[in-house]
């Protein structure tokens, strides 16, 4: 038993030195800077935002879209899917003095095949009779700080890429989202990390469907929202799609453009995480299991190593929890958080667990991408 507990303490140590040193510095937290705006006439761009009962948000995302400050030409195209709380009306009335800026279209009904965002969605681009040069795909929930638009088009432009995103700065202000909003944030960056899904030769291609920039031509290249229209990841699935086509991609972060919706309880963050935690694992049971082994050994490990083992097994869970704590910290402080939470990122990634095997477990019953009352089909 001691050897056995001595090799782990080895295996953990590597895990998280690999982690540390070897997947593209994901832990950095950084905010990129901003290239300049070329000189050169701006790109026009239709925002297109699906919206489905989003009555809470959606003015607040449609003043801060009308408040940019780019110099270029800014339209919107908000998406009714079949709301019933008023969504539509609200989004009018704060557009009000600017309404010809705002045009307010409604879903056909849902088919069989597509997801319902990715349908809204591709009903917005339809309904747009003057094509843009570039699609800003956004979400009703979404603030955008006012010059954001203008900096996602500087991306574009200086760097020659086809698509842009930011991952948003998410509400973390109760004890749910302090306890569990960073980890999300550090566990996506680690799946993907961020230099490499910027950089060409690797195949790693991720975005963040709150706030997707996107070359028009790029989005017809790979036609169109129909060529993933049953992905329940569908942003993901959009920056792959675009990257496997040959086009350069870049996926950030930012502190200023911030999501509006709460998740004030744990149920909240978990029912979030099993909607499409299944689906990340591509619906199989053997990555299932696998899943399951990688985050108990790396994440509980280390503890329990600590309480139970001794001698050099018990230095070892040390160092790796240390190592842990220490590569979580920056994301802590990108949200403002404590570093007293950060010790704290193995009882998070309990929660994750769990709510990836209740994932697998709503897709068996037929009950996966359950959203806004609907059970979205699912692709696999």
């Amino acid at each position: 038993m001691p050897v056995i507990a001595l090799a782990l303490g080895w295996l953990l140590v590597a895990i998280w030195a690999y982690l540390l040193l070897g997947r593209g510095f994901f832990w950095r937290a950084a905010v990129a800077p901003v290239p300049a705006l070329p000189a050169t006439r701006p790109p026009r761009v239709v925002a297109v935002i699906p919206a489905r009962n989003e009555a809470e948000s959606v003015g607040r995302a449609v003043v801060s879209l009308l408040d940019q400050d780019y110099r270029g030409d800014l339209s919107i195209v908000l998406v009714d899917d079949h709301s019933h709380d008023g969504t539509a009306e609200i989004a009018r009335t704060a557009a009000a003095g600017r309404g010809d800026r705002l045009t307010v279209v409604a879903a056909r009904s849902l088919p069989g095949g597509w997801t319902g965002k990715l349908w809204a969605l591709s009903e917005g681009v339809r309904q747009i009779a003057n094509p843009p040069d570039l699609y800003l795909f956004t979400d009703a929930d979404i603030e955008h700080h006012r010059s954001n638009v203008t900096e996602l088009v500087a991306r574009l432009e200086a760097e020659q890429r086809d698509l842009a995103s930011l991952m948003v700065k998410l509400h973390c202000e109760s004890f749910a989202e302090k306890f569990l909003i960073p980890p999300f944030v550090f566990f996506f960056a680690l799946l993907y990390p961020f230099s490499w899904v910027a950089h060409p030769r690797k195949k790693t291609a991720a975005a963040a469907g709150g706030c997707i920039l996107i070359r028009r031509s790029a989005y017809e290249r790979i036609g169109s929202y129909a060529a993933i229209k049953g992905q329940l990841i569908d942003d993901c699935a959009l920056a792959a799609a675009v990257k496997r086509g040959g086009g350069s991609i870049w996926l950030g972060l930012t502190q200023d453009t911030e999501s509006l919706r709460l998740y004030p309880h744990i149920g909240d963050i978990w029912n979030m995480v099993a909607r499409t935690a299944y689906t990340q694992l591509d619906y199989s049971p053997l990555l299932l299991a696998g899943t399951v082994l990688g985050l108990v050994t790396a994440y509980l490990g280390p503890v329990l190593l600590l309480l139970f083992c001794g001698g050099n097994a018990r230095w070892l869970g040390l160092a790796a929890w240390a190592v842990m704590t220490a590569i979580y910290a920056p994301m802590l402080r990108f949200y403002g958080r404590s570093l007293l939470w950060a010790p704290l990122l193995p009882a998070a990634a309990s929660i994750y667990l769990g709510a990836t095997i209740a994932s697998a477990w709503r897709h068996w019953r037929g009950r996966g991408g359950e959203w806004k009352g609907r059970v979205q089909w699912q692709s696999r």
